[in-house]
């Protein structure tokens, strides 16, 4: 429906709040007339003619800068992508005129369909303050006029940083929710690969493209086998390998090799490199923490991030122990980006848990469970703090 009107419209601010009237609209005359057979049309067809009476407003498209105004049909990499329309917004979003985290936003909001607490929770900020950015974004794009298509050749180096990372984003979203009742939306997972093989078909001698691609089908290989028949999560320890999608595997072990062959590692290649690691592992127990803990150091140094530094902490409490693990994640404790990042709470009711120190992991259970809106992670944390406080 929004996409229908934004046809019309070329504006996607204008295109919501047509949207949004229709069904403001509907609230009230099916109140009093009952729903029609065709609600989908009936809604559409409203918002477009709230969008045809706003149009013809002078004042009103003075004001609207249009968005989705193609520019003239010249070859282009448009042709090579088959009019992938995702892809060109995910471009228009990534604009350079926004800053990267108005990009990525924006792009995950506008082009995945995420509500603005599920973008908010992916950047470990207050759901206002991603409203506040999300709106600023799209004002920004209708004054500047930015285009709706893929950049130019020579435009695409510049621009494809910030394209990676939203497909990145999208994909970890998608790879565990942060809230609702599943495990895993394919969806996203799914449409996050598309993008990253359709970007690896417009650059294939791109190295991060590369990466990043090899970084998705290797996490996604263990996909399968996530849950158990009863639905309950199985973390990597507990997951049948035989299982493991070996095509995705060896694809993305071939991607990574070429893409650490022609330059020295980035941010993705690390990552990718690490998911290799336990890939490549033929059970739990041969997993190289050594060399996890390594990359990670090297990913640490690439890109400074919380979150690395917390997966740092449990590599480093599976090479040496619990009480190490807890050292290292001492420090993250008074980080305030990961003050309502559940997975850290988690990690370190894991470690003492390990150590037999039951009230201390079982007060670390009902933070993590506080911060988790995934219901499936919840029922894992869930039967963690019974077990710890049947063991005390």
């Amino acid at each position: 429906m929004l996409a229908g009107v934004a046809q019309l419209t070329r504006d996607l601010d204008l295109a919501e709040e047509c949207t949004q009237d229709a069904y403001a609209q509907a609230l009230e005359s099916w109140a009093r007339s009952g729903i029609p057979d065709r609600p989908g049309a009936w809604l559409t067809t409203v918002a477009r003619n709230r969008a045809r009476d706003l149009i013809r407003r002078e004042a009103v498209f003075r004001r609207r800068m249009p968005l989705l105004v193609p520019e003239p049909s010249v070859p282009g990499p448009e042709d090579a992508l088959g009019e992938d329309g995702r892809l060109r917004l995910i471009f228009t979003c990534c604009h350079p005129a926004l800053s990267p985290e108005a990009q990525v936003a924006l792009t995950l909001r506008l082009v995945c369909g995420l509500s603005t607490a599920e973008v908010a929770r992916a950047f470990l900020v207050p759901e206002p303050t991603m409203a506040a950015r999300i709106t600023r974004a799209k004002k920004k794009i209708s004054a500047a006029r930015i285009p709706y298509r893929v950049p130019a050749p020579d435009e695409l180096a510049g621009r494809v940083g910030a394209v990676l990372e939203v497909v990145h984003l999208i994909f970890t979203t998608g790879h565990t929710p942060p809230a609702g009742a599943r495990l895993v939306r394919r969806d996203l997972v799914d449409g996050a690969i598309d993008l990253a093989r359709t970007l690896h078909l417009l650059m294939p001698h791109d190295t991060e493209i590369s990466a990043l691609l090899a970084l998705l089908l290797l996490i996604d290989a263990r996909s399968e086998t996530r849950l158990a028949a009863d639905g309950r999560m199985l973390l990597l320890a507990e997951q049948d390998r035989s299982r493991w999608d070996r095509t995705r595997i060896a694809e993305g072990v071939g991607l990574l090799t070429d893409a650490l062959r022609r330059r020295p590692p980035t941010r993705y290649a690390v990552e990718a490199a690490i998911a290799a690691v336990h890939a490549e592992s033929v059970t739990w127990e041969d997993t190289d923490w050594t060399e996890i803990a390594g990359l990670y150091d090297v990913l640490l140094r690439l890109w400074p991030s919380p979150v690395v530094a917390l997966n740092r902490a449990v590599a480093i409490g599976r090479r040496d122990g619990p009480q190490a693990g807890l050292d290292a994640l001492a420090p993250l404790l008074a980080d305030p980006a990961l003050a309502t990042y559940g997975y850290l709470s988690a990690a370190r009711a894991d470690f003492l848990r390990r150590l037999g120190r039951w009230d201390l992991a079982a007060d670390a259970y009902r933070e993590a469970l506080a911060l988790t809106g995934n219901e499936v992670e919840r029922a894992f944390l869930a039967a963690r703090l019974d077990e710890v406080t049947r063991s005390r």
